[in-house]
Order: structure tokens, then C-alpha cells, then sequence
């Protein structure tokens, strides 16, 4: 029998086979849901409901589907024990969901804690420039498969910033690229077109300027569009197979 939960963790790994030396593939942040369709003692086979991404975690004690009101609008947002800044108990990262449940003064609770109300966003609030945020992440580890303020690679950087906005984006670059129909040429591009190559994606933050996870570079960087195309061509023998405009 399938059925839904919602992830109460910070952050689980999502592994290619159930196997904890098995690849991980993606990351479920606070408050993704996702669906039930095999249970061992230690594992679950899961569909993660955002993008229908397939795999393996560990089966911990997961909460029923819960719907969230409010999602968080920083890199990292500090959960308190008490509504003040007095003791940090946990770290949520940038994109996580989650539920008031009451209110006091300039802090919401929610079941792991108290947040601060500057740190989210209604569940229902959208960005006209939905990667207007995206340089929060400059400098971030690069990791394969993560998708937080530990690390995160080129897909999800594209993809987090799209779910935060309501809109779907599938996980990976290769499904990224054919997913997003309108094609722009490289001398035409401007500010938030997205650029592909075979297994890795950037954002143009200007007709000049791109950022991406970079894993040579072991992080988040800014870099120029020319320099960056040039570098991938020479170091992996990649050319550009797509610019597509949202």
C-alpha cells in the first residue's frame, strides 16, 4: 500500500540503491513529501512528490503528509527552543517548509521550534525574479546530489530557486534542459537564461556573468560566460547544448 509523508528532518540523502555506500543522488529537504512504495526494516523506497524522483532512504520516523504554511527565505534559518535568540537548537536550509503552529512576538513555532518571522516567506509568495536570491549560495561547497547550505550541486542551485517560486523543475540537468521549450542563442543571452551542457548547468546573471555549482572548483562561483564555456571545453571537452529562457 502507497502512502504520503512529509520529511521532519533538516535534511535526508537519497540514495540510487538501499545501500548507505550507494550514491546519493538527491536530497529531501524540511517539509518535501514524498510517497511510500516499498518499506524494509531499514529502508524506503520513496517518489519524492516535488519532482517524482525515485530512490532510497533510511526509514526513520517519518510524520504523516502535513501541509506547510510558510517556507524559508534565507540560506540558513537558526530554530530556537524559545521564542528568542537564546539557544539555537537546529539549522534549516534555504526552500525547507514548514507549519505554524502559533505566534510570538517576532517568532513562529513549528513543530522542531521557534524560527524568526523574517526568515520565511507564506507558502504562497512568489518572486517575479525567482533566482533574485540565488548569490546567497556563492561560495557554497559543491556536493553531488546535495541540495543545502552544506552543499549543493549545478542542478539543484536551478531547481531549489524554481521550487521556492512554486514552479516545477525536475532534478537533473538532463531532464532540465528538454523540460524548458524556449531556446535562446548564446549571443542573445541575458540575465536568468539557463546554460547546459552535457550533466552540468549554470545561470546567466547578466550577458556576461554566470554563477554554477562547480565541481573542479569544489563550490559555488560567479564567473564569466566566455571564461566558463572555454574552461569546460578545454578541461572536459563539453560544448554548450542548450540556453533556454524561462
Amino acid at each position: 500500500m502507497t502512502k504520503y509523508f512529509t520529511n521532519n528532518f533538516p535534511v535526508i540523502s537519497l540514495h540510487k540503491r538501499p545501500s548507505t555506500k550507494s550514491e546519493v543522488v538527491t536530497q529531501m529537504i524540511y517539509g518535501q513529501s514524498f510517497l511510500v512504495s516499498k518499506k524494509t526494516k531499514k529502508w524506503l523506497k520513496i517518489k519524492i512528490s516535488e519532482d517524482n524522483y525515485k530512490g532510497y532512504i533510511l526509514n526513520k520516523n517519518f510524520i504523516n503528509l502535513l501541509k506547510p504554511s510558510h517556507k524559508i527565505n534565507v540560506l540558513k534559518a537558526k530554530i530556537y527552543k524559545f521564542p528568542n535568540k537564546r539557544k539555537k537548537i537546529n539549522e534549516i536550509t534555504f526552500g525547507s517548509k514548514i507549519k505554524v503552529i502559533s505566534i510570538k512576538g517576532k517568532f513562529f513555532k513549528f513543530s522542531k521550534g521557534w524560527i524568526n518571522k523574517k526568515e520565511v516567506k507564506p507558502i504562497s509568495y512568489k518572486n517575479k525574479n525567482p533566482f533574485s536570491k540565488i548569490t546567497i549560495f556563492k561560495n557554497i561547497k559543491y556536493k553531488w546530489g546535495g541540495k543545502t547550505f552544506k552543499g549543493i550541486d549545478c542542478s539543484a542551485l536551478i531547481q531549489l530557486f524554481l521550487n521556492f517560486n512554486n514552479e516545477f523543475c525536475p532534478r537533473d540537468a538532463k531532464d532540465q534542459v528538454k523540460y524548458f521549450k524556449k531556446n535562446v542563442k548564446l549571443s542573445n543571452v541575458k540575465k536568468n537564461d539557463i546554460i547546459y551542457w552535457k550533466g552540468h548547468v549554470a545561470l546567466a546573471l547578466s550577458n556576461k556573468k554566470l554563477i554554477h555549482a562547480y565541481g573542479p572548483m569544489k563550490r559555488t562561483v560567479i564567473m564569466g560566460i566566455d571564461q566558463t564555456i572555454k574552461r569546460i571545453k578545454k578541461t572536459a571537452n563539453l560544448k554548450v547544448i542548450g540556453i533556454k529562457r524561462l
